[in-house]
């Protein structure tokens, strides 16, 4: 194991660096777009030209709104312009970084991660938007674990202002440094999860919550609306639990929770049925038009 060094260390992301994001979802379009407004040429890789195509569109839309608040510095077409697609994975060979933004599944992430090992330079940082998954589980199928992070970013990227950095087993301080000068560069704050556990940080504190809000209203407690309601009035919280898991994706959060269940003891972690019957439903939040509300 990496142990963390404490010492400053003056690794910057360099300005001309060329990122590449591997995934155009939501996700993955929200990384390439906060890149390329940070100067940044972007290679964004699908497999389908039609996730490409809906990456950009997502991609343009979000750009207008910001010029529309004049939050940009420059024009949205020029932007977006720095944001280049393909599907072919070799395009990525002369990118210093580049994030990793598929489906949440472990088997998934792994293909994706032999694969980059492959096409990437052999100094090319790889790291992953992973929400939940091992980062010593992702890096052990490359042959360069030291070179391997997750850089946990938040939906709406362009909107959202934490990055969590994660260590994998073997992460180098110096591949850590490296993403954190790319995400505080894309305008983020970042903490660092110096241990490699199911969940990190965020994701255990969220799936906990989410899990015992939808047991109070399994359990008839409380509705849906009022426990939302105590979130935010009585803690504080800009959202409830209940519509952030509108706004993950319901089947993302049962994913997730059950990830971090298979590796902690204890039910804490355990999934109320009822979000199993709301994915078995189809209802999955935001992204269905039903969930907890409907939209």
């Amino acid at each position: 194991m990496v142990e963390p060094d404490t010492a400053a260390r003056e690794i910057t992301f360099p300005d001309d660096a060329v990122v590449g994001v591997v995934g155009a979802g939501l996700m993955g379009s929200g990384i390439a777009q906060v890149a390329a407004q940070a100067g940044h040429r972007v290679l964004l890789y699908d497999v389908a030209d039609s996730s490409l195509s809906r990456g950009r569109s997502t991609i343009e839309a979000s750009l207008e709104k910001l010029e529309a608040k004049d939050a940009l510095s420059e024009p949205a077409t020029d932007i977006a312009a720095r944001i280049e697609t393909t599907t072919e994975l070799v395009a990525l060979a002369d990118t210093a970084l580049i994030v990793e933004a598929v489906f949440e599944r472990l088997d998934v992430k792994q293909d994706v991660f032999r694969s980059l090992d492959k096409a990437a330079a052999p100094d090319a940082v790889l790291a992953s938007n992973t929400s939940a998954l091992p980062l010593t589980q992702l890096a052990a199928v490359t042959q360069r674990p030291d070179r391997v992070v997750g850089t946990h970013f938040f939906s709406p990227v362009p909107l959202m202002q934490l990055c969590e950095l994660v260590r994998g087993y073997h992460t180098s301080d110096d591949t850590l440094a490296f993403a954190r000068s790319f995400a505080e560069k894309v305008g983020k704050t970042c903490i660092v999860v110096n241990r490699d556990v199911a969940g990190f940080v965020t994701t255990r504190l969220v799936a906990a919550l989410t899990a015992e809000a939808a047991r109070l209203v399994e359990s008839g407690v409380a509705s849906a609306e009022d426990v939302d309601a105590a979130c935010r009035l009585g803690f504080g919280h800009r959202m409830g639990p209940l519509e952030t898991m509108d706004l993950i994706g319901i089947d993302v959060m049962v994913a997730a929770a059950d990830n971090i269940a298979a590796e902690t003891p204890g039910d804490t972690f355990a999934v109320p049925g009822l979000l199993r019957r709301m994915v078995a439903a189809g209802e999955l939040g935001r992204k269905s038009g039903r969930g907890f509300y409907s939209y």
